[in-house]
C-alpha cells in the first residue's frame, strides 16, 4: 500500500482486471487471467474453501477449459469418470439408462467431482502466477466507474480496515446474492421453486450395490437423487414434503431413516453434513454495465439436475478472459466486449430449459402421469435409434454461438469449437489438438492452400491438418485419430479462423477468401504456447 487518505489505504498502481469471489468461476479466472500475465486482484469475502460439495459434477468441455492452465490432468485424479446415469422407478427398476457420450473435446464426458478438493487444486494453480495477488477477507462494497477504470473499496474483515485500489475491469463471481449485482441495480429475474431439498453429504464407509451409479428415483411419493462423488463421498438428495419438519429432517436420525429406504444401512455412511436448499432458475438482466461484468451465479441460477450450474460459471470465465486481455493488450476494440453477453446468455438460458425438462421428468408426483411416463419411456427405449438418442445422455447442449463475435453471413463451421483429438505435432509428439493451437488466433486448413492476405498480413499463423499416416512437418499437425478432416469436410471448410479459445471466427471453402478480420483487429506478436497435459 502507497498511503492513507481519510483512513483508507490506497493502493499505489491499477491492476488489469479485479475478480470479486474465488469460487469456481473467479479461481479459473484467476488461472485463465495470470497465464496470459495479466496485473490480477481477487477479493474474497471468507478465508478458507467452502467445505461443502454443492457442484457434484463437470463435463468434457470444462476440463479443456482447465487444460489451457495446466491442470486437467491433476484435476482428474480426484474425479469418478464414465459413471452410468440410471433413471429409476418406484419399485427399484431402471426405466431409462444412459451412458455419456463423448463430444470430442478430448476427455471424459462426465466426471463427477468433491468441489473442495477441486477448488483447493485450481487454488494452487493461482500460486503459480506472481501477477495474480489474493485478497481473502476482503469483501468489495463499493464500485465507482469513470473513463479510466473502476475504483474499488474494499472491507478487510479482520480488523475492518478499508482499502482502496483500482482496475481496468472487474469481473464478478461473488455468488446468487451478489452484492456487486446489487450495487449495480442489475435486475435478476426468474422464479424460485417452492419444493426445498435437502442435501446430504456422506462419508462412504463401506460400498454397496451400485455405489457407483448416479441414480434418480423416479418415486412419486418422494423423489431422490443417489450420486458417487469422489474421495470415499457419496451424495444424496431428497425433496421436503408437506408435514415434513424441515429442521429435524436434518438430522443424523431423520437422514438415516431416508436412505435406509435404499438399503443403506448406518454402518455404510458417515453423514458429514445437511442442509436445506432451493431450486432457481434466474437470469441477470444484462452481464455487463460498463467495465463491470457479471459471470457464475452472479449472471445465473439454474437447477442442477443436468450438472450445469458450476459449468456455467467455467464457461462464462473462459469466454470472457481471452477478450479481455485482446483489448487490453490492444489486439481487438473494447467494443468487442459486448459479445461476451451475445454469446453466454443464450446458451446458458438452453441450458437452463434443458435442466428444468430433466427435473420435471425426476420429480413428477402425480402416480398417473409417473407410470405413463415409466412405460412410455420403456417402449422408446426398445426402438432402434430412438433408444440410442434416449440413451447417450447428450442432454446438455452444444456451446455453439449463433451470435457474437462471428462473421456474417454464417457457414456451417461458424460459432462451433473445433473438435480436440489427439494429433502428432511438428516436433513427432502425440499431444491433444489445444496444446498446439496455443490459444492464439490461427487460420487450420486441409488441403492445398489458399492465401489469405487478410489474415496472413496482421500475422496470423497458418496450420495444415494432414493425414493419419503422413510425416509430422513444421507448420502442420497430423490428424492421427482422423477426426479433424471429417469434421472440417463435413462442415464445408476448406480453411477456418480460430478465435483463442478455439471457436469458428470464420470459414471458406476451398479456393475462396476468408472474411475478414473484425474492425480494429492488430494481433501482437506471440509465440504459441503448451500446456501440455
Amino acid at each position: 500500500m502507497s498511503g492513507t487518505r481519510a483512513g483508507v489505504e490506497t493502493e499505489d498502481s491499477a491492476y488489469d482486471v479485479a475478480v470479486i469471489g474465488y469460487g469456481p468461476t473467479g479461481v479459473t479466472a484467476a488461472n485463465l487471467l495470470g497465464a496470459m500475465g495479466l496485473r490480477v486482484v481477487v477479493l474474497e469475502r471468507d478465508a478458507e474453501i467452502f467445505t461443502r460439495a454443492r457442484a457434484i459434477s463437470t463435463d468434457e468441455e470444462v476440463v479443456r477449459i482447465w487444460q489451457r492452465i495446466g491442470l486437467a490432468e491433476r484435476l482428474k485424479q480426484d474425479m469418478l469418470t464414465e459413471r452410468p446415469v440410471e433413471f429409476v422407478d418406484a419399485g427399484g427398476r431402471t426405466f431409462l439408462s444412459a451412458v455419456p457420450t463423448p463430444r470430442g473435446h478430448g476427455h471424459p464426458p462426465q466426471m463427477f467431482i468433491y468441489q473442495p478438493a477441486l477448488e483447493q487444486v485450481l487454488r494452487d494453480g493461482v500460486d503459480r502466477y506472481p501477477n495474480v495477488k489474493i485478497l481473502l477477507r476482503h469483501e468489495c462494497l463499493r464500485l465507482r466507474q469513470d473513463a479510466d477504470g473502476v475504483e474499488l473499496t474494499a472491507v478487510r474483515t479482520a480488523d475492518d480496515s478499508v482499502h482502496r485500489l483500482r482496475a481496468s475491469y472487474v469481473i464478478a463471481a461473488d455468488g446468487g446474492s451478489s452484492l456487486t449485482r446489487a450495487q449495480l441495480n442489475i435486475g435478476y429475474e426468474g422464479t424460485t421453486y417452492e419444493d426445498r431439498w435437502v442435501v446430504i453429504d456422506t462419508k462412504m464407509l463401506k460400498p454397496w450395490p451400485d455405489h457407483d451409479k448416479l441414480r434418480f428415483h423416479c418415486d412419486p411419493a418422494r423423489p431422490a437423487v443417489d450420486c458417487p462423488t469422489p474421495l470415499g463421498h457419496h451424495r444424496w438428495e431428497f425433496p421436503i414434503l408437506p408435514g415434513d419438519d424441515e429442521k429435524q429432517l436434518t438430522t443424523e436420525e431423520a437422514v438415516y431413516r431416508l436412505v435406509s429406504r435404499y438399503g443403506i444401512s448406518r454402518d455404510s455412511i458417515e453423514v458429514q453434513r445437511a442442509t436445506v436448499y432451493s431450486h432457481h432458475v434466474r437470469f441477470a438482466t444484462r452481464f455487463r454495465m460498463g467495465r463491470v461484468f457479471l459471470a457464475g451465479d452472479a449472471a445465473h441460477a439454474m437447477p442442477p439436475w443436468i450438472g450445469q450450474g458450476m459449468a456455467a460459471g467455467v464457461r462464462d470465465a473462459a469466454n470472457l478472459c481471452w477478450k479481455l486481455d485482446a483489448v487490453l493488450r490492444g489486439e481487438l476494440p473494447e467494443t468487442v466486449l459486448d459479445s461476451y453477453e451475445a454469446e453466454r446468455k443464450p446458451h446458458v438460458k438452453e441450458v437452463t430449459k434443458r435442466a428444468v425438462f430433466v427435473g420435471r421428468i425426476i420429480t413428477e408426483r402425480r402416480l398417473p402421469v409417473a407410470r405413463v411416463r415409466n412405460a412410455a419411456v420403456r417402449v422408446l427405449d426398445r426402438m432402434p435409434g430412438l433408444g440410442d438418442r434416449l440413451q447417450d445422455s447428450k442432454w446438455i447442449p452444444e456451446a455453439r454461438y449463433d451470435a457474437g463475435l462471428q462473421t456474417r453471413p454464417r457457414t456451417r463451421a461458424t460459432g462451433h469449437q473445433i473438435p480436440q483429438p489427439w494429433v502428432t505435432g511438428p516436433d513427432g509428439e502425440r499431444v491433444r489438438l489445444d496444446d498446439v493451437l496455443g490459444g492464439r488466433w490461427l487460420l487450420l486448413r486441409r488441403g492445398l492452400p489458399t492465401a489469405q492476405p487478410a489474415w496472413e498480413r496482421p500475422g496470423v499463423e497458418s496450420l495444415a491438418v494432414l493425414p493419419a499416416g503422413s510425416r509430422p512437418s513444421a507448420g502442420a499437425v497430423v490428424d492421427s485419430e482422423g477426426v479433424l478432416l471429417p469434421w472440417l469436410t463435413g462442415h464445408r471448410a476448406a480453411t477456418v479462423v480460430l478465435r483463442p479459445d478455439a471457436y469458428v471466427y470464420a470459414a471458406a471453402p476451398a479456393g475462396s477468401q476468408l472474411p475478414p478480420p473484425p474492425a480494429g483487429f492488430a494481433p501482437a506478436p506471440q509465440p504459441a504456447t503448451t500446456t501440455t497435459q
